[in-house]
């Protein structure tokens, strides 16, 4: 297999050398080029056509957050967002994640306990996988008028754009959406921030689960990640739990549990797999499926990595694809009451 071309974006020479010296020994990677800002970027790209890009966020001329922005929007291609600003948690990191950046990682502290950007080369063939397709501009999504409930509620895994196709989905939902409670697969920081994004966007409440926090209407639980999973209790009435164990599946929070919380209240769950890396929640969609919930997958074509969809369809989990600007219909028409018109009834008798 050819390497995975890499082309460096950022204005300190210290550090596209540090990048370069950590990736030069990876033989799945080749370094063609590097720019000092935005402008040479654009320029670089037309003539070495890279796989792959490292971006700064601060450089002159251009921020890199506005250049991300263009680049999504003309050329989309998978980039890794490397900046003192993108630090784990920083808005700025969700800024980058929202506008398709595939990851976020800080700069090296130089106080000679890091050793810098070992995780780098991992990102980048990772990253180099990505789907992007060019990004709309950003306008508001059109929100369900009169959503009369029937007591369902969602369940929805994501990871690798996940942070960009939680927020087109969302937006689409009512004040009055069905109780919602998310996994998404983020540190600990990055999804205390991303809750109050989301809840500034959208027209339900978001929240992070607490442990014992009633699910209700309207509302919307993100996991809180850190030491715990998220996942679902009670029978009924129902309530968020956070569960302090092990990663499962490499992950904490993991998707697969909190499908398998759900089991015994499945005939009133719709499941959800988003985009992301792997192929955790899989299995747990399966067993959900199984014992009497809905459960969809989000299409290849607008994953921005289609790992996890892909397990769940391939084992059976997911009932079917459907693409991202039609999940919010589909998955609200489920949890939806359906009466039968008075005519209708009128007209069988």
């Amino acid at each position: 297999m050819n390497p995975i071309r890499v082309l460096l974006v950022d204005d300190s020479t210290t550090i596209r050398q540090l990048i370069r010296s950590r990736l030069v020994s990876d033989p799945r990677l080749e370094v063609v080029g590097e720019a000092r800002d935005p402008y040479e970027a654009r320029e670089l790209i037309k003539l070495l056509n890279p796989d792959v890009l490292t971006l700064d966020v601060e450089m002159p001329r251009m921020n890199g957050l506005e250049f991300l922005e263009k680049l999504m929007r003309l050329r989309p291609m998978p980039v890794v967002m490397v900046s003192t600003e993108t630090q784990q948690g920083s808005l700025a990191a969700l800024e980058a994640l929202s506008l398709g950046a595939v990851e976020c990682i800080g700069k090296p502290r130089f106080d000679g306990l890091d050793q810098p950007f070992a995780a780098l080369p991992e990102l980048l063939v990772a990253a180099a996988s990505a789907r992007l397709r060019p990004q709309a501009s950003r306008s508001p999504m059109v929100i369900q008028k009169g959503f009369s409930w029937n007591g369902k509620f969602i369940l929805i895994g994501s990871s690798t754009g996940g942070v960009g196709a939680l927020e087109t989905l969302l937006k689409s939902f009512p004040e009055n959406s069905p109780p919602t409670l998310i996994t998404q697969h983020m540190p600990e920081g990055f999804l205390a921030n991303f809750a109050r994004r989301l809840d500034r966007q959208i027209a339900p409440k978001v929240q992070l689960a607490s442990d014992g926090a009633d699910v209700s209407q309207g509302h919307i639980y993100l996991a809180p990640g850190g030491r715990f999973h998220l996942a679902l209790d009670g029978c009924g009435a129902l309530w968020c739990r956070l569960v302090e164990a092990e990663k499962r599946n490499g992950h904490r929070p993991s998707v697969d549990v909190l499908f398998d919380s759900a089991l015994r209240n499945a005939e009133r769950c719709v499941a959800l797999m988003l985009t992301g890396m792997g192929r955790d929640g899989a299995e747990g969609m399966l067993r959900l499926r199984r014992a009497g919930a809905r459960c969809l997958a989000q299409d290849e074509a607008t994953s921005v990595v289609f790992g996890m969809p892909r397990a769940a369809l391939e084992n059976g989990g997911a009932e079917r694809a459907i693409p991202l600007e039609k999940i919010a219909g589909e998955i609200l028409a489920l949890c939806r009451e359906t009466r039968l018109a008075s005519g209708n009834r009128k007209g069988q008798q």
